[in-house]
Protein backbone atom coordinates (compact mmCIF):
# COMPACT_ATOMS: atom_id res chain seq x y z
CA UNK A 1 0.00 0.00 0.00
CA UNK A 2 1.40 3.50 -1.07
CA UNK A 3 1.29 6.34 1.64
CA UNK A 4 1.10 9.42 -0.33
CA UNK A 5 -0.21 13.02 1.35
CA UNK A 6 -3.69 13.20 2.98
CA UNK A 7 -5.12 16.30 1.52
CA UNK A 8 -3.91 14.45 -2.39
CA UNK A 9 -5.81 11.37 -1.19
CA UNK A 10 -9.00 13.13 -0.11
CA UNK A 11 -8.73 15.18 -3.17
CA UNK A 12 -8.20 11.88 -5.64
CA UNK A 13 -11.09 9.97 -3.69
CA UNK A 14 -13.23 13.21 -4.36
CA UNK A 15 -12.42 12.84 -7.51
CA UNK A 16 -13.37 9.83 -8.27
CA UNK A 17 -16.76 10.19 -6.62
CA UNK A 18 -17.44 13.14 -8.82
CA UNK A 19 -16.74 10.97 -12.21
CA UNK A 20 -18.71 8.28 -11.25
CA UNK A 21 -21.55 10.60 -11.01
CA UNK A 22 -20.91 12.05 -14.86
CA UNK A 23 -22.19 8.74 -16.61
CA UNK A 24 -18.48 8.42 -18.53
CA UNK A 25 -17.80 5.35 -15.98
CA UNK A 26 -19.66 1.89 -16.47
CA UNK A 27 -20.65 -0.27 -12.88
CA UNK A 28 -17.90 -2.46 -13.49
CA UNK A 29 -15.08 -0.08 -13.94
CA UNK A 30 -16.24 1.96 -10.74
CA UNK A 31 -16.82 -1.54 -8.68
CA UNK A 32 -12.79 -1.90 -9.73
CA UNK A 33 -11.73 1.29 -9.31
CA UNK A 34 -13.54 1.28 -5.45
CA UNK A 35 -11.53 -1.88 -4.67
CA UNK A 36 -7.92 -0.59 -6.49
CA UNK A 37 -8.18 2.80 -4.18
CA UNK A 38 -8.35 0.55 -1.61
CA UNK A 39 -5.68 -2.02 -2.26
CA UNK A 40 -2.80 0.71 -3.21
CA UNK A 41 -4.13 3.93 -1.57
CA UNK A 42 -6.13 2.52 1.59
CA UNK A 43 -9.71 3.68 2.98
CA UNK A 44 -9.61 5.84 5.61
CA UNK A 45 -13.70 7.01 5.00
CA UNK A 46 -14.66 3.33 5.72
CA UNK A 47 -17.39 4.21 7.99
CA UNK A 48 -18.52 6.82 5.34
CA UNK A 49 -18.30 4.11 2.59
CA UNK A 50 -19.97 1.94 4.02
CA UNK A 51 -23.08 3.80 5.35
CA UNK A 52 -23.62 5.69 2.14
CA UNK A 53 -23.32 2.77 -0.28
CA UNK A 54 -26.13 1.30 1.13
CA UNK A 55 -28.04 4.23 1.87
CA UNK A 56 -27.35 5.01 -2.42
CA UNK A 57 -27.86 1.84 -3.21
CA UNK A 58 -31.68 2.02 -1.97
CA UNK A 59 -32.29 5.30 -2.87
CA UNK A 60 -31.22 4.91 -6.32
CA UNK A 61 -32.88 1.69 -6.55
CA UNK A 62 -36.23 3.35 -5.77
CA UNK A 63 -35.50 6.27 -8.47
CA UNK A 64 -34.98 3.44 -11.35
CA UNK A 65 -38.48 2.49 -10.36
CA UNK A 66 -40.37 5.62 -11.71
CA UNK A 67 -39.06 4.30 -15.28
CA UNK A 68 -40.98 0.85 -15.22
CA UNK A 69 -44.83 0.66 -15.63
CA UNK A 70 -46.78 -1.10 -13.24
CA UNK A 71 -48.30 -3.59 -15.87
CA UNK A 72 -44.79 -4.08 -17.49
CA UNK A 73 -43.63 -4.95 -13.80
CA UNK A 74 -46.49 -7.74 -13.98
CA UNK A 75 -45.33 -9.22 -17.06
CA UNK A 76 -42.05 -9.82 -15.84
CA UNK A 77 -42.54 -10.93 -12.14
CA UNK A 78 -45.49 -13.74 -13.56
CA UNK A 79 -42.39 -14.81 -15.87
CA UNK A 80 -39.80 -14.57 -13.06
CA UNK A 81 -41.86 -16.31 -10.10
CA UNK A 82 -41.62 -20.13 -10.93
CA UNK A 83 -38.07 -19.79 -11.66
CA UNK A 84 -37.26 -17.37 -8.61
CA UNK A 85 -39.34 -19.99 -6.10
CA UNK A 86 -37.07 -22.72 -8.01
CA UNK A 87 -33.51 -21.49 -7.80
CA UNK A 88 -34.08 -20.29 -4.29
CA UNK A 89 -34.73 -23.63 -2.81
CA UNK A 90 -32.87 -25.89 -5.21
CA UNK A 91 -29.70 -23.45 -4.04
CA UNK A 92 -30.50 -23.40 -0.37
CA UNK A 93 -30.80 -27.31 -0.54
CA UNK A 94 -27.30 -28.05 -2.69
CA UNK A 95 -25.87 -25.39 -0.27
CA UNK A 96 -26.90 -27.67 2.51
CA UNK A 97 -25.60 -31.01 0.55
CA UNK A 98 -22.73 -29.09 0.41
CA UNK A 99 -21.37 -28.07 3.69
CA UNK A 100 -22.20 -31.46 5.19
CA UNK A 101 -19.75 -33.06 1.92
CA UNK A 102 -16.85 -30.16 2.69
CA UNK A 103 -17.80 -30.27 6.73
CA UNK A 104 -17.98 -26.29 7.31
CA UNK A 105 -19.23 -24.02 10.24
CA UNK A 106 -22.97 -24.15 9.88
CA UNK A 107 -23.40 -20.45 10.28
CA UNK A 108 -20.96 -19.31 7.64
CA UNK A 109 -22.14 -22.08 5.10
CA UNK A 110 -25.20 -20.96 5.90
CA UNK A 111 -25.18 -16.81 5.24
CA UNK A 112 -23.28 -17.78 2.04
CA UNK A 113 -26.42 -19.92 0.61
CA UNK A 114 -28.90 -17.58 1.38
CA UNK A 115 -26.61 -14.44 -0.17
CA UNK A 116 -26.81 -16.44 -3.50
CA UNK A 117 -29.85 -17.70 -3.29
CA UNK A 118 -31.76 -14.52 -2.93
CA UNK A 119 -29.98 -11.18 -2.91
CA UNK A 120 -26.12 -11.58 -1.81
CA UNK A 121 -24.85 -8.70 0.51
CA UNK A 122 -28.65 -7.86 2.20
CA UNK A 123 -29.96 -11.56 2.65
CA UNK A 124 -26.37 -11.98 4.68
CA UNK A 125 -26.81 -8.50 6.61
CA UNK A 126 -30.27 -9.46 7.10
CA UNK A 127 -30.67 -12.76 8.51
CA UNK A 128 -27.10 -12.74 10.18
CA UNK A 129 -28.51 -11.51 13.46
CA UNK A 130 -31.67 -13.83 13.30
CA UNK A 131 -29.10 -16.82 13.23
CA UNK A 132 -27.12 -15.08 15.42
CA UNK A 133 -23.88 -14.99 13.57
CA UNK A 134 -20.74 -13.77 15.02
CA UNK A 135 -18.88 -10.64 13.11
CA UNK A 136 -16.02 -12.99 11.46
CA UNK A 137 -18.76 -15.59 10.35
CA UNK A 138 -20.79 -12.11 8.79
CA UNK A 139 -17.31 -10.53 7.33
CA UNK A 140 -16.49 -13.80 5.78
CA UNK A 141 -19.41 -14.67 4.05
CA UNK A 142 -20.21 -11.41 2.77
CA UNK A 143 -16.79 -11.07 1.22
CA UNK A 144 -17.12 -13.82 -0.83
CA UNK A 145 -20.20 -12.61 -1.89
CA UNK A 146 -18.77 -9.48 -2.64
CA UNK A 147 -15.17 -11.18 -4.96
CA UNK A 148 -18.22 -12.85 -6.88
CA UNK A 149 -20.31 -10.19 -7.30
CA UNK A 150 -16.82 -8.26 -9.05
CA UNK A 151 -16.21 -10.96 -11.10
CA UNK A 152 -20.22 -11.02 -12.31
CA UNK A 153 -20.18 -7.42 -13.34
CA UNK A 154 -17.42 -8.27 -15.14
CA UNK A 155 -17.94 -11.35 -16.90
CA UNK A 156 -22.28 -11.80 -17.47
CA UNK A 157 -22.36 -8.92 -20.19
CA UNK A 158 -19.75 -10.50 -21.83
CA UNK A 159 -20.98 -13.86 -21.63
CA UNK A 160 -24.74 -12.59 -22.68
CA UNK A 161 -23.48 -10.94 -25.36
CA UNK A 162 -21.01 -14.05 -26.61
CA UNK A 163 -24.54 -16.51 -26.41
CA UNK A 164 -26.45 -14.07 -28.07
CA UNK A 165 -29.24 -13.43 -25.71
CA UNK A 166 -32.25 -11.28 -25.95
CA UNK A 167 -32.47 -8.02 -23.93
CA UNK A 168 -35.31 -9.86 -22.27
CA UNK A 169 -33.20 -13.36 -21.11
CA UNK A 170 -30.16 -11.39 -19.87
CA UNK A 171 -32.18 -9.78 -17.78
CA UNK A 172 -34.02 -12.51 -15.96
CA UNK A 173 -31.02 -14.77 -16.24
CA UNK A 174 -28.53 -11.88 -14.42
CA UNK A 175 -31.57 -10.91 -11.90
CA UNK A 176 -31.43 -14.98 -10.52
CA UNK A 177 -28.11 -15.94 -11.28
CA UNK A 178 -26.24 -12.75 -9.64
CA UNK A 179 -26.43 -12.05 -6.12
CA UNK A 180 -26.34 -8.61 -5.24
CA UNK A 181 -29.00 -5.60 -6.62
CA UNK A 182 -26.41 -4.10 -7.13
CA UNK A 183 -24.15 -5.95 -9.25
CA UNK A 184 -27.48 -7.57 -10.85
CA UNK A 185 -28.25 -3.63 -11.58
CA UNK A 186 -24.54 -2.55 -12.73
CA UNK A 187 -24.71 -6.12 -15.19
CA UNK A 188 -27.89 -5.15 -16.99
CA UNK A 189 -27.81 -1.73 -16.96
CA UNK A 190 -24.86 -2.29 -19.00
CA UNK A 191 -26.65 -4.77 -21.20
CA UNK A 192 -29.29 -2.35 -21.95
CA UNK A 193 -32.26 -0.23 -20.84
CA UNK A 194 -35.06 -3.32 -21.34
CA UNK A 195 -32.68 -6.02 -19.83
CA UNK A 196 -32.09 -3.31 -16.66
CA UNK A 197 -36.29 -2.87 -16.12
CA UNK A 198 -36.67 -6.91 -16.34
CA UNK A 199 -33.70 -7.17 -13.91
CA UNK A 200 -34.48 -4.61 -11.61
CA UNK A 201 -38.38 -5.52 -11.08
CA UNK A 202 -37.21 -9.93 -10.72
CA UNK A 203 -34.33 -9.27 -8.41
CA UNK A 204 -36.74 -6.92 -5.65
CA UNK A 205 -39.48 -9.77 -6.19
CA UNK A 206 -36.58 -11.97 -5.48
CA UNK A 207 -35.28 -10.23 -2.27
CA UNK A 208 -38.91 -10.24 -0.81
CA UNK A 209 -38.13 -13.85 0.10
CA UNK A 210 -35.68 -12.40 2.35
CA UNK A 211 -38.85 -11.72 5.10
CA UNK A 212 -39.96 -15.88 5.04
CA UNK A 213 -36.57 -17.13 4.91
CA UNK A 214 -35.40 -15.23 7.76
CA UNK A 215 -38.82 -16.90 9.57
CA UNK A 216 -37.39 -20.01 7.99
CA UNK A 217 -33.90 -19.03 9.39
CA UNK A 218 -34.93 -18.20 12.75
CA UNK A 219 -36.59 -21.79 13.58
CA UNK A 220 -33.91 -23.17 11.93
CA UNK A 221 -31.31 -21.69 14.34
CA UNK A 222 -33.45 -21.10 17.06
CA UNK A 223 -34.52 -19.22 20.01
CA UNK A 224 -37.80 -17.41 18.58
CA UNK A 225 -36.45 -14.18 19.94
CA UNK A 226 -34.40 -12.46 17.36
CA UNK A 227 -36.18 -9.68 14.86
CA UNK A 228 -35.87 -10.18 11.10
CA UNK A 229 -34.94 -6.86 9.15
CA UNK A 230 -37.30 -6.22 6.38
CA UNK A 231 -35.92 -4.60 2.96
CA UNK A 232 -38.38 -1.33 3.37
CA UNK A 233 -36.69 0.38 0.20
CA UNK A 234 -38.73 -2.28 -1.87
CA UNK A 235 -41.60 -0.88 -0.81
CA UNK A 236 -40.43 2.45 -2.08
CA UNK A 237 -39.28 0.84 -5.26
CA UNK A 238 -43.46 -0.15 -6.01
CA UNK A 239 -44.78 3.48 -4.86
CA UNK A 240 -42.55 4.81 -7.53
CA UNK A 241 -43.97 2.22 -10.24
CA UNK A 242 -47.32 3.06 -9.11
CA UNK A 243 -46.63 6.29 -9.02
CA UNK A 244 -45.29 6.02 -12.85
CA UNK A 245 -48.03 3.79 -13.67
CA UNK A 246 -51.07 5.97 -12.42
CA UNK A 247 -49.90 9.71 -12.81
CA UNK A 248 -48.99 11.27 -15.74
CA UNK A 249 -45.61 12.75 -14.75
CA UNK A 250 -43.37 14.86 -17.22
CA UNK A 251 -41.06 12.55 -18.88
CA UNK A 252 -38.40 15.21 -18.20
CA UNK A 253 -38.93 14.07 -14.62
CA UNK A 254 -39.11 10.22 -14.82
CA UNK A 255 -36.41 10.52 -17.40
CA UNK A 256 -34.12 13.17 -14.57
CA UNK A 257 -35.01 10.61 -11.84
CA UNK A 258 -33.99 7.40 -13.42
CA UNK A 259 -30.70 9.21 -14.86
CA UNK A 260 -29.55 10.06 -11.59
CA UNK A 261 -30.43 7.24 -10.30
CA UNK A 262 -28.33 5.28 -12.16
CA UNK A 263 -25.54 7.59 -11.60
CA UNK A 264 -25.95 7.58 -7.97
CA UNK A 265 -25.73 3.83 -8.34
CA UNK A 266 -22.30 3.67 -9.97
CA UNK A 267 -21.14 6.21 -6.67
CA UNK A 268 -23.03 3.38 -4.86
CA UNK A 269 -20.78 0.74 -6.71
CA UNK A 270 -17.48 2.75 -6.25
CA UNK A 271 -18.13 2.91 -2.14
CA UNK A 272 -19.44 -0.99 -2.25
CA UNK A 273 -15.39 -2.25 -4.10
CA UNK A 274 -13.91 0.35 -1.89
CA UNK A 275 -15.16 -1.64 1.48
CA UNK A 276 -13.62 -4.55 0.27
CA UNK A 277 -9.89 -5.27 1.22
CA UNK A 278 -7.10 -7.94 0.31
CA UNK A 279 -7.15 -8.85 3.91
CA UNK A 280 -10.81 -9.57 4.06
CA UNK A 281 -10.57 -12.09 0.98
CA UNK A 282 -7.39 -13.53 3.01
CA UNK A 283 -9.37 -14.18 5.40
CA UNK A 284 -11.68 -16.23 3.67
CA UNK A 285 -11.24 -20.17 3.87
CA UNK A 286 -10.15 -22.58 0.69
CA UNK A 287 -13.73 -24.60 1.21
CA UNK A 288 -15.80 -21.58 1.89
CA UNK A 289 -14.58 -20.21 -1.31
CA UNK A 290 -14.91 -23.37 -3.39
CA UNK A 291 -18.83 -23.74 -1.92
CA UNK A 292 -19.60 -20.40 -2.88
CA UNK A 293 -18.73 -20.84 -6.66
CA UNK A 294 -20.05 -23.70 -6.71
CA UNK A 295 -23.35 -22.69 -5.72
CA UNK A 296 -22.75 -19.75 -7.95
CA UNK A 297 -22.07 -22.28 -10.83
CA UNK A 298 -24.97 -24.23 -10.21
CA UNK A 299 -27.76 -21.63 -10.00
CA UNK A 300 -25.75 -20.02 -13.24
CA UNK A 301 -26.18 -22.81 -15.14
CA UNK A 302 -29.20 -24.18 -14.22
CA UNK A 303 -31.00 -20.88 -14.29
CA UNK A 304 -29.84 -20.46 -17.74
CA UNK A 305 -31.07 -23.65 -19.42
CA UNK A 306 -34.31 -23.41 -17.58
CA UNK A 307 -34.78 -19.42 -18.76
CA UNK A 308 -33.33 -21.04 -22.40
CA UNK A 309 -35.64 -24.01 -22.77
Amino acid sequence: MFKIDKNIHTALFTAICILTLTGLVSSPIALLAGFAFTAFLGNPYQGFTKQYSQKLLKISIIGLGFGINLYDAIEIGKSGIVLTVLSIFSTLLIGFILSKIFKLEKATAYLVACGTAICGGSAIAAISPVIKAKEDQTSMALAVVFLLNALALLIFPVLGRFLDMSQETFGLWSAIAIHDTSSVVGASATFGEKALQIATTVKLTRALWIIPISLMSAFLFSDGKSKISIPYFIFGFIAAILLNSFIELPSALTYGVTAISKSMLTLALFFIGANLSIRSLKNVGGKVLLKAVLLWIFISVSSLIFILN
